[in-house]
């Protein structure tokens, strides 16, 4: 006579009662443990140490990064600020081009838009000289090529011209061997504007708000990413993606984590950036966490970034 076996028990849902995910793990500080004994970070993956970066010996020619969403409020200004004050921290000569008729990049610098004679509007439209239009910051070895909303006719005015989605690459080819970095903050539109920053970028890094909204158009951006590619740009490649306003607490932002690495893997940063009330506070003061708060954890975060990017690049 055979024994009837028992059925087999139903392997427990990863957020129930008897499994803890990697992600509630972290939310309750329990450590992650791998078969090599690595802790997992944020991502889900194991932590990876990246060296603090050597110093550089000369300067250029530049690196031109696109930091890119069509999707407002993902923290796309913040993290363009922020990398790039961190970059400079490390040594790097950066330029900042804020390409957005807001003018939120200029603002977090703390340029007030009235105080501004020239600006990136009149660099493409007016061929005035860059060197015009280029500001110092407070931060050694950080400059900035201001906005404000003159920029918005820029698209109407472009769009008669030979050449139109090579404007911004033309105007900036003359300074690109002062810098090592060149970061533009595009506006969130996929408009002739980005389409101009993404014509003369090497690559593009696309900060991410951890939600479903967020999620759900990064195929949008990376098929224009693919247009460009084809129709202009061959060289443009997507240089990463940064997860920003990440909260372990929620079972929301921990879903879209797992399924953004799952889609994208290496391309995810390491560095995630998470929600916290000094970014907003740095909006007001007109700097960067880095120098406004510089022992934050949001501080150490953008620090942390800027090593991954240096490390990826080679620069």
């Amino acid at each position: 006579m055979v024994t009837p076996q028992p059925p087999e028990a139903e392997p427990a849902h990863p957020y129930s009662r008897g499994a803890l995910s990697y992600a509630e793990k972290i939310e309750i500080g329990q450590g992650i443990e791998t078969e090599s004994e690595a802790p997992l970070g944020p991502t889900g993956r194991p932590l990876r140490e990246v060296p603090e970066p050597a110093p550089v010996s000369g300067h250029g020619p530049a690196r031109i990064i696109a930091m890119c969403n069509q999707k407002g409020g993902v923290g796309k200004t913040t993290s363009t600020i922020n990398l790039g004050a961190s970059l400079a921290q490390y040594g790097r000569r950066v330029l900042l081009v804020d390409l957005d008729p807001q003018g939120a990049l200029s603002a977090g610098l703390g340029v007030a838009h009235h105080d501004l004679d020239l600006t990136v509007h009149n660099l493409l439209v007016e061929r005035t000289s860059i060197d015009d239009v280029l500001m110092r910051t407070r931060i050694d070895g950080l400059d900035l090529l201001p906005s404000n909303i003159d920029l918005s006719a820029a698209e109407i005015q472009l769009v008669t011209e030979v050449g139109r989605e090579q404007t911004l690459g033309r105007v900036l080819h003359p300074v690109l061997d002062r810098y090592d970095y060149v970061l533009i903050d595009c506006q969130p539109s996929l408009g002739l504007l980005t389409v101009n920053a993404l014509a003369c970028a090497d690559s593009v890094i696309i900060p991410m708000e951890c939600e479903y909204f967020s999620l759900r158009g990064l195929a949008l951006l990376n098929d224009t990413v693919d247009k460009v590619r084809d129709r202009l740009n061959p060289r443009l490649t997507l240089e990463g993606i940064v997860v920003t306003m990440f909260d372990s607490r929620t079972l929301h932002a921990r879903e879209v984590m797992s399924r953004v690495v799952e889609v994208f893997g290496d391309l995810v940063y390491d560095t995630v950036i998470n929600r916290t009330v000094r970014f907003p506070e740095t909006s007001v003061a007109g700097e960067p966490i880095i120098t406004w708060a510089p022992k934050s954890g949001g501080a150490e975060a953008y620090r942390a970034l800027a090593r991954e990017v240096i490390h990826r690049s080679g620069r």
